[in-house]
Formats: structure tokens, sequence, C-alpha cells
């Protein structure tokens, strides 16, 4: 699993944070601040905005969406 994250970025915490909540192992892709030199997560996700969770073949953008992913994929945690 693949996390396109930025530290400063509130909706990547929330992600995070959900994603070590289930013990998840994932594997974070710091990008870059401005979005002209986001090749990586432009090439994965056709946009440069973060967050954006690979998991497979899966690749879900938005901290709304990606949350309820998470949940229903890996369930809650306990």
């Amino acid at each position: 699993m693949k996390l396109y994250n930025a530290d400063w970025c509130w909706y990547c915490q929330r992600v995070r944070e959900k994603l070590d909540a289930l013990g998840l192992t994932y594997e974070v892709v710091e990008v870059p601040v401005p979005h002209s030199k986001r090749r990586e997560v432009l090439q994965v996700s056709g946009q440069t905005s973060v967050p954006v969770l690979v998991d497979g073949d899966t690749v879900i953008d938005d901290d709304d969406r990606i949350i309820p992913y998470l949940e229903a994929r890996y369930g809650r945690p306990v």
C-alpha cells in the first residue's frame, strides 16, 4: 500500500491516522509542494492533489473516500 502525502496536509494526516489505527503497513511518498512537480502522483491518479492511496490495483483520492474504503476493506479499529 502506498500513500501519496504532504506532511503539512490535514487530509493526509487523517488518512495516516486511520492506516495506523488499523495497524496497516504502508509506504509514504512525500509529494513536492509545487503541484507542477508532482509528476508521480499525477501519473498514478490523474491529478496532483493529495492524499492519494494506492492499494494494489485500487487508486483512491480524497480522505473522505479513502477512510471509508479502509474501514470497509480492513475493518474498524477495536
